[in-house]
């Protein structure tokens, strides 16, 4: 918002100290905290970061190469914002929301400094339907009029927040660009406001809700081990840590290639660049297994690579959270992928090292902890202005350094995030996917999703993932007794424990990423393949106690089926799974005779 009740400035600032993307000019006082300015003849993006009496610093999100003292620093009187309105879905923008594609096709492939691009189209039109007439008393959030912004997703046109009073005008039905008003208010507190389908929005500040609620639906991923071991729910946070090499981007991306939000923002910051080309090329052949249209078309890429301005890595964090929160406010469930939080803190340290501020842990700032906080925290599930529901979901990578978890980045994450789904080198190396240590992750959405499992799943969700993460801890027990004594050597009863635990390991926590049939897994087929394995456990308990050899079990035809039932069951096919409990119950009782006549239901 432009700045106010200050005196214009007699001498315009200029650059006096340059080190890499941080530089300071004077005299400061014709600029203000966290504004956005330019730098230089070549009007470098920037923004102020710290004001000294006799000093502004400023942290640029191109590269400074070329820049000398007394280059000229141009304010623009507001904060750094992006700006938001139809158009953004389907677009791939840099750390400040320049689009990439536009700046491409002014300047060619190179990225060249002061390169600048309108981030909506301003030609286009889009058709705006009106919902209220004027004359209306209206309020913050409330829906002035609707935009089709893709053939799935509808986009309202809000009253902003912290305006209210009468509808002077509003535009009829028709086709209208971005910056053209479509509405006019005549505010209670005096004056007018004209609204248009797009507006600018601050960055660093959340947008508002009317209140938060306590999230109670999952987001549903299609991968088996976070669905049903491991929920994110609606509105919650998760953190993805792992080494290099297990896995992290690929789950991320598979993640929201399948996750069933209504809007995706995915945030590259700092990552190899040939990961999101990966996605750029690979998203807009995906078809949309909501809509069964291009998945792009309810995707926002944010892209910040390693290759990228440093600066603008810290800032494309909170574009996309904008971004996101701009989505939400309409109503929507979005989900925001974040690759990785570490290259974001590594930016922040850079930029703490030049500023010479005093380090905490591995050199990272003392406010590390506060600034994950503020990122984590704009998530939620909440009620908008207009009184509508709608959900922020946030997905995070971290990257310690020899995975490590100790180290600050994952150590501080941990702490602001209630889904923890750790990536282990060894499964990872192993081919395992995805290699989601079942013993080292956990969630804290389980309660809160329980009820929605039992409703939609007909099982008892919560205790049977409870008993097989119970088993898992078992096997993790027993495992270190067999590199000792060999497994001959335990008692039936633990060999029946290690056996229960490798079926669950095998067909229900591995996943084919490679198979049309369980790539995807729906909750109802997760629903029906934790029955049978449930029911399976039970029937080797009956087993061992009839004295049949555990062991025998895996040797069985009906057993690798259920071990591969994931790939070779298309769907939730109910029909398949009974064929599959009566095969498999047949074969068992063939082991232990007086168990035969039993007929077995899932629970």
């Amino acid at each position: 918002m432009p700045r106010s009740g200050r005196a214009a400035p007699v001498t315009e600032p200029r650059v006096f100290w340059i080190n890499g993307p941080v530089v300071k000019a004077r005299p400061p006082g014709a600029l203000a905290m966290k504004e956005a300015v330019y730098v230089g003849e070549e009007r470098l993006a920037a923004e102020v970061i710290r004001l000294d009496a006799d000093a502004a610093t400023l942290q640029v999100f191109e590269d400074t190469t070329g820049l000398r003292p007394g280059a000229p620093v141009h304010a623009s009187g507001q904060p750094l914002a992006v700006d938001l309105g139809p158009g953004m879905l389907g677009c791939m923008y840099d750390g400040i929301q320049r689009p990439l594609e536009a700046i491409a096709a002014r300047h060619g492939d190179f990225f060249a400094t002061g390169a600048q691009a309108p981030a909506l189209d301003p030609e286009r039109r889009w058709r705006f339907e009106p919902a209220l007439a004027a004359g209306t008393q209206v309020a913050p959030g409330q829906v002035l009029g609707r935009v089709a912004e893709s053939a799935a997703l509808s986009s309202p046109v809000l009253v902003p927040s912290g305006s209210s009073g009468t509808l002077a005008w509003i535009a009829a039905a028709g086709d209208y660009p971005v910056s053209e008003p479509v509405a006019r208010l005549d505010l209670t507190e005096g004056g007018t406001q004209e609204i248009a389908l797009s507006h600018r929005c601050p960055i660093r500040t959340p947008r508002p809700v009317a209140s938060r609620l306590a999230p109670h639906t999952p987001l549903l991923t299609g991968q088996r081990v976070i669905d049903t071991f491991f929920p994110v729910a609606k509105g919650g946070a998760a953190a993805l840590p792992g080494g290099f090499g297990t896995g992290k981007t690929v789950l991320l991306q598979t993640v929201a290639k399948w996750s069933d939000a209504d809007v995706i923002v995915y945030i590259g910051c700092g990552e190899r660049g040939n990961e999101m080309a990966d996605v750029l090329d690979e998203f807009p052949r995906l078809e949309d297994p909501l809509t069964g249209r291009p998945l792009m078309e309810r995707t926002v890429l944010i892209a910040n690579t390693s290759n990228m301005p440093v600066a603008a890595r810290e800032a494309s964090i909170y574009t996309g959270m904008t971004i996101a929160e701009y989505y939400r406010d309409q109503g929507h469930a979005v989900a925001v992928f974040a690759d990785s939080i570490s290259r974001w803190a590594e930016a922040l340290r850079e930029i703490a090292g030049r500023l010479e501020e005093l380090p905490a842990e591995e050199g990272y700032p003392a406010y590390l902890p506060t600034r994950l906080a503020e990122f984590f925290e704009r998530a939620g599930h909440v009620q908008t202005l207009n009184g509508a529901e709608a959900s922020l979901t946030v997905f995070g990578t971290v990257s310690p350094p020899g995975g490590d978890f100790s180290e600050p980045v994952t150590a501080h994450t941990r702490r602001y995030v209630k889904t923890f789904l750790a990536l282990d080198r060894t499964r990872a190396q192993a081919r395992f996917y995805p290699a989601i240590d079942p013993l080292q992750s956990y969630s804290g959405y389980t309660a809160q999703t329980e009820r929605w499992w039992e409703a939609h799943g007909g099982v008892r969700w919560s205790s049977l993932t409870r008993g097989m993460l119970a088993l898992l801890e078992e096997q993790a027990r027993l495992e270190k007794m067999v590199k000792i004594v060999g497994r001959d050597a335990l008692p039936a009863e633990q060999r029946r424990v290690l056996v229960c635990a490798e079926i669950v390991v095998e067909s229900l926590l591995r996943q084919s990423a490679f198979s049309a049939s369980d790539r995807y897994c729906a909750a109802a087929k997760q629903a029906r393949m934790l029955a049978l394995v449930e029911h399976l456990i039970r029937q080797t308990e009956q087993l061992v106690g009839a004295g049949a050899d555990p062991d025998r079990l895996a040797q069985l035809p009906a057993m690798r089926r259920v071990l591969r039932m994931g790939e070779e069951i298309e769907g939730d096919d109910e029909a398949a799974f009974e064929r599959l409990t009566r095969e498999l119950t047949a074969a068992m009782a063939a082991l232990a005779p007086g168990l035969g006549g039993e007929r077995v239901t899932p629970p």
